[in-house]
């Protein structure tokens, strides 16, 4: 089926896909048109490509945030070396893909757009298990920006997981199960551990646990994408609890294959920029006792369909 208007497929949700890379007969993916305005250089076959040419403390134009926000979606994550940004201008910069949002519990930098991530000898990385940014929301992030403020000598790389391509390695009579179910997503296995009992209550009262599907549809896309991961999600609905923390484990496990991953080493001033909604990420914790401060921007997304 085609919109008339476009001649893009339209997905049985009414999603109007936008084309993305197809796979040409040498066995690379080749984009769908040309970049005009910056160089880039793909990481992996699948996923993850370094941006050359685009200094991003300067405003976008039209035209250069277009040709972005396409390279985000033929390659899930994007890196750009070299960048010195302020935290107004990291802001600025992802105004240019919607609201940034509010954490509602990691500290903030200069200004409360930007969490600061700032971890070593006092205060250990916890970001070493493989999730997707705000998940516990109604409209959890479409995507994240992390810039790199102080890099240990070595270590702290962190890695991104295709989530599509982990749906597509699947069974597809897993698959067929998969598309009817939800899971229920929660902050209070992670964030809410630190909390008192009364503050805990009311935190819950205004983020209760929300379900959203097993496997969403990418809004822009069209792309079928695994969305659970091990830190917020807690449960499938309708399953019994040993059924769902067995299914749960083996959804969660398909983020681990390096097929799907692509791994940066990070640099000071390096940004990376990827589509929350079709990725999970994993911030690797070996550079203890060491320092590593990092601040970002999360973009506020759509509801998960």
């Amino acid at each position: 089926m085609t919109d008339a208007t476009t001649t893009r497929p339209v997905f049985d949700n009414g999603v109007s896909a936008v084309p993305v890379r197809e796979l040409s007969p040498t066995g690379s993916f080749e984009p769908t048109a040309p970049y005009r305005l910056f160089d880039l250089d793909p990481c992996t076959p699948v996923i993850g490509a370094e941006i050359g040419g685009v200094d991003l403390a300067q405003p976008l134009t039209t035209e250069l945030h277009a040709e972005l926000h396409r390279a985000l979606l033929e390659w899930k994550v994007l890196f750009f070396r070299d960048q010195r940004l302020t935290a107004l201008e990291h802001r600025d910069l992802a105004r240019w893909w919607g609201t940034p949002e509010i954490h509602p519990f990691l500290p903030k930098a200069e200004i409360p757009e930007v969490v600061l991530l700032s971890r070593g000898a006092d205060s250990p990385a916890v970001e070493n298990v493989w999730h997707s940014d705000v998940s516990f929301h109604t409209t959890p992030p479409m995507g994240s920006i992390l810039r790199a403020v102080h890099i240990p000598g070595v270590g702290g790389d962190t890695l991104w997981a295709d989530m599509g391509a982990a749906y597509d390695g699947l069974p597809d009579a897993l698959k067929q199960r998969l598309d009817t179910l939800t899971a229920v997503h929660d902050f209070t296995k992670t964030f809410g551990q630190q909390l008192s009992a009364d503050e805990l209550a009311r935190r819950q009262e205004k983020m209760p646990p929300v379900a959203h599907p097993v496997v969403r549809t990418h809004p822009e896309t069209g792309r079928k994408l695994l969305y659970v991961n091990s830190i917020f999600t807690s449960h499938i609905v309708g399953l019994p609890d040993d059924e769902s923390r067995e299914l749960l484990a083996l959804l969660c496990d398909q983020a681990r294959h390096p097929e799907y991953q692509v791994r940066l080493r990070w640099r000071t001033g390096t940004v990376a920029f990827w589509d929350n909604r079709a990725t999970q990420h994993y911030a690797s914790a070996d550079y203890y006792p060491h320092t590593r401060v990092m601040e970002r921007v999360t973009i506020v997304g759509d509801r998960p369909r």
